[in-house]
């Protein structure tokens, strides 16, 4: 499952053990509300919270990056398969938009320069 693949590479970026301090906030879609993705935020120690339903303002940061996703990367190609689709937007999201594409909310940072920012002052 992709949001369970997610979920694993986020651990291991972040050299997380435990994510007692954690929470996820999610849509009520199948994939987060699962019973093997709740058993592995339970597994985590990771709290859940989740959107209402019909409201993605909940969740704006997401949905703002789903729009800039769409907008930049899905609807300027096509690909040929599913395969293909991962690994573009795999790509996209850790080439190009955590580590080139600057954001205006975070000060003209990439979202890589701005975590290790974080990390220096924590």
């Amino acid at each position: 499952m992709i949001v369970v693949d997610a979920f694993h590479q986020a651990l291991q970026n972040q050299q997380l053990k435990d994510g007692k301090h954690l929470i996820l906030q999610t849509d009520l879609g199948t994939q987060y509300t699962s019973d093997e993705f709740e058993g592995l935020l339970a597994q985590y120690n990771v709290r859940h919270s989740y959107s209402r339903k019909g409201s993605p303002y909940d969740n704006s940061g997401i949905e703002s990056f789903h729009a800039t996703l769409k907008k930049e990367e899905v609807y300027m190609r096509y690909y040929k398969n599913f395969d293909e689709a991962r690994l573009a937007l795999f790509q996209y999201i850790n080439g190009w938009y955590n580590r080139e594409r600057i954001h205006g909310n975070i000060n003209y940072l990439t979202p890589q320069q701005a975590e290790d920012q974080a990390k220096m002052l924590a």
